[in-house]
């Protein structure tokens, strides 16, 4: 068997070149390099949280607080990028931006997928009623023990979850797709009630024009344990953008909390409540 004779071929490439060619990949996705003059960011319309306002632009609680963020750090300028609730961190992931501003909770599943930020928020049980409350709901506690009641939940939810937990049976769960059917079964009477985090019930009857519906008030935190492990909310970046990760953080403690931050986020249906004594990220990973 013959072998076949290769001859070496030189070619004269400035080493500039080649470095820039075997940096080509690092280029492409790492964005951990400070300070940057553009910034992604991904968001999907989850009123109050994220949305559109009516000239177009994003606007809501995590929009908000990134624009005073970015500021802080020296970005000048923010690059708004729309998806889907489901393909947040897909997109994150595929370096279609490189920061997700959309409100999303901590969780075990996402930790495994994304480095988070310090918590921005803690969004608290609340109850959406009709007008004057008729059946005396001030708590999922409440509601799980009054016959006949009927709670609309997001199929999914830890608010399902929790009232499955305090013994509603499922028969007495109104599952909807989203917090707008939702509101239209209270409001229509299909259901009693909307169980949904204090920001979004507040924004919804802020909103509301009907006047058919409100927020159940005074209003009892149902299970206080389950309370402290879910409902923290933060930013999301790729596990290896450990510049832009920690400059954000080293930014927060200045921002959050401050005048400016609740000014910012009180049309939003966030209050003092939801920003005060939050935990470190590493704190609630621990609970």
């Amino acid at each position: 068997m013959r072998l076949a004779r290769f001859r070496w071929i030189w070619i004269a490439v400035p080493v500039g070149a080649i470095a820039l060619l075997l940096l080509a990949p690092t280029l492409r996705h790492d964005r951990s390099t400070l300070p940057l003059e553009r910034l992604r960011i991904g968001y999907a319309v989850e009123a109050p949280y994220a949305f559109l306002a009516e000239a177009g632009e994003p606007t809501g609680e995590s929009p908000a607080l990134a624009r005073l963020i970015a500021g802080r750090i020296g970005i000048r300028r923010i690059d708004w990028i729309q998806t889907s609730f489901d393909m947040l961190l897909t997109d994150l992931e595929m370096n279609r931006f490189d920061v997700v501003a959309a409100g999303m909770f901590v969780t075990p599943e996402r930790v495994a997928r994304v480095a988070f930020s310090q918590p921005t928020f803690h969004a608290r049980q609340a109850l959406l009623v009709r007008r004057g409350n008729p059946r005396n709901l001030h708590s999922y506690a409440d509601a799980a023990a009054t016959a006949g009641v009927t709670i609309a939940v997001v199929a999914g939810s830890v608010e399902a979850g929790l009232l499955s937990g305090l013994g509603m049976a499922d028969e007495r769960l109104l599952q909807v797709p989203d917090a707008v059917t939702g509101k239209s079964a209270v409001a229509t009477g299909l259901a009693d009630g909307l169980a949904l985090s204090s920001p979004t019930v507040r924004w919804m009857a802020a909103q509301d024009r009907s006047g058919a519906i409100e927020v159940a008030t005074p209003f009892r935190q149902s299970d206080s344990n389950a309370n402290m492990r879910f409902g923290f909310g933060a930013f999301a970046f790729r596990p290896g953008d450990h510049a832009l990760r920690n400059a954000w953080n080293a930014a927060m403690p200045d921002v959050v909390g401050s005048a400016e931050h609740l000014q910012a986020v009180a049309p939003f249906g966030f209050t003092r409540d939801e920003i005060e004594d939050l935990p470190t990220l590493e704190g609630l990973l621990q609970r």
